[in-house]
């Protein structure tokens, strides 16, 4: 269980991220909770679509399983930290609509996808799982907009880096372990 905690603090940092930027711009607890539900909503749905995209090709490669498993957050791990020094979409944001938020959402949740493939090497339970990932995105992202509010941006690529680092490390352990 400590693995889907620390794997949700890490999968959670690009929405905390993101929501961070957002409140640099408006900063309301209506936005904060239209973050936390679109971006808790999609990085749990996106995690178990690939939990059972994973379990289905799980038969074909698992002999290699944990290898691929390790490899994907090694790389999704280097890809949060590589973009921590890009700039953020949401400095080109205008207007805060519901179609801007599910872009977003999709965005920041495409990783927790190939994330998702992962658990099926884990025993952990897959709606629990995606349920706890999911409640710690909602509360990283709903505190990012107050926080950024009042730390700016500095603060933002910190958080992916600090979530690039943790995946690194899991996907180090997965390979020693």
């Amino acid at each position: 269980m400590i693995e889907i905690i620390i794997l949700a603090v890490a999968t959670s940092m690009d929405s905390f991220a993101v929501s961070i930027g957002l409140g640099t711009k408006k900063n309301t607890p209506g936005l904060a909770l239209k973050a936390g539900l679109f971006f808790g909503m999609f990085q749990a749905l996106m995690l178990f679509i690939g939990y059972f995209g994973g379990k289905g090709i799980l038969g074909w490669i698992e002999a290699y399983a944990y290898w691929t498993a390790s490899g994907l957050l090694i790389l999704i791990g280097t890809k949060m930290i590589y973009e921590s020094i890009q700039e953020g979409i949401e400095k080109d944001i205008l207007a805060i609509t519901n179609k801007i938020m599910l872009i977003l959402a999709i965005a920041t949740s495409i990783d927790a996808m190939a994330v998702g493939f992962s658990l099926t090497l884990l025993d952990v339970n897959p709606y629990v799982s995606c349920f706890i990932i999911g409640i710690i995105t909602f509360i990283f992202s709903v505190a990012g907009v107050f926080i950024g509010r009042h730390s700016g941006t500095w603060l933002r690529n910190k958080a992916e880096i600090f979530g690039g680092i943790i995946l690194i490390l899991l996907g180090i352990k997965m390979l020693i372990f």
